[in-house]
């Protein structure tokens, strides 16, 4: 595990559901859990990533103005709801530089797979632009560095977040040396790309794969896209390297999120992430945190994820949300067409 208390120091003002406490809620659950006295993980701290290091994605006028924006006291970074104070570039920084390390720590084989518990976070972050409480694009600096680095030339990034990552799919729409697969809700409030249409371009025409889910799907749905999509696209892809933007803000108690999932189908997912990285790629997985705002639910959320990372237990009892015949029907419809359209790249039933 990827861990800083300095992380705590990034603060976008009161009442902002990105706030320090989600952090501090999966670091207690993890400290005073089911998972507190378990020896198959630990906490590992960070080095903040080089300015060099976060142009690999950004653009270096936009680092500067986050840097001038935060020696000004902080404020927005765009219109909406990005906000930056005073520490913040620091901290962004070193967010970075926990999904680094994740990496360099799994590539080293000093772990089989690691879990960066970072903020702020950043799969919203473009090349010019901050964007949805995201700085810099912690898993999109990550994968292109296993590229550089390490000269990896097959790299899955699979997003759970309930919201599309627009930022990290900007970052490898042209490139077939990273599959960006992202099962998210419908993106037309926010952020308005991730639509089933758009599959990359150039050399990346059919490595970008979007599966936008009706707003309340519920966990058998969300389980079928992953098990009929995400699954068979990544087992023909044959990554050397997965990454994963952890969003847990598709539970149904999320402020944020508006998909219907339960803490035992994020679970499931993560089995099936673990068992795909074991075939794919000897294990190597790293997850990077993104979204979940819940504090009541966060941490063991986040906490089920890493018991199925380190081969550990961690038992939830929560109650599941009864399902929605009319979203299901229109789920259906979406997974059709996603399957359409996929099936001109990737051999999908």
């Amino acid at each position: 595990m990827i861990f800083s208390p300095k992380y705590y120091r990034h603060n976008p003002g009161r009442g902002h559901p990105e706030s320090a406490a989600r952090l501090h809620a999966i670091i207690s659950e993890l400290r005073r859990g089911q998972l507190s006295e378990n020896n198959d993980w630990k906490f590992v701290g960070p080095e903040n990533a080089s300015v060099k290091d976060v142009a690999l994605i950004h653009d270096m006028g936009y680092i500067r103005h986050v840097r001038m924006v935060c020696k000004s006291g902080g404020g927005l970074l765009d219109s909406g709801d990005t906000v930056v104070s005073p520490e913040s570039f620091e901290v962004a920084l070193l967010a970075a530089g926990g999904a680094l390390k994740a990496v360099d720590l799994v590539m080293e084989n000093q772990f089989g797979n690691a879990f960066a518990l970072v903020r702020p976070p950043g799969h919203h972050a473009e090349r010019f632009r901050g964007l949805g409480f995201c700085i810099f694009n912690n898993v999109a600096i990550a994968a292109e560095h296993l590229l550089t680095k390490f000269k990896l030339r097959r790299i899955l990034v699979l997003d759970i977040d309930a919201h599309h990552g627009n930022g990290t799919q900007e970052a490898f729409y042209g490139t077939n040396k990273v599959l960006y697969v992202s099962v998210h809700q419908d993106p037309r409030d926010f952020p308005g790309t991730g639509f089933t249409d758009e599959i990359g371009e150039d050399e990346g025409l059919g490595y970008n794969v979007n599966i936008p889910l009706p707003f309340r799907t519920d966990d058998q749905t969300y389980l079928r896209a992953v098990t009929e999509v995400v699954v068979p696209i990544a087992s023909q892809y044959k990554p050397e390297f997965m990454l994963v933007s952890a969003g847990f803000d598709g539970h149904y108690s999320d402020p944020v999120g508006s998909l219907s999932l339960s803490t035992p189908c994020y679970g499931k997912v993560y089995e099936t992430i673990v068992n795909l990285a074991y075939r794919m790629c000897n294990g190597k997985l790293v997850s990077v945190l993104e979204g979940g705002y819940s504090l009541k639910i966060v941490g063991k959320m986040a906490a089920s994820a890493i018991a199925k990372m380190s081969g550990s237990s961690y038992a939830v009892n929560e109650r599941v949300p009864v399902f929605k015949r009319s979203v299901r029907v229109e789920a259906e419809k979406v997974l059709r067409e996603v399957k359409k359209v996929q099936r001109k790249f990737w051999n999908i039933d």
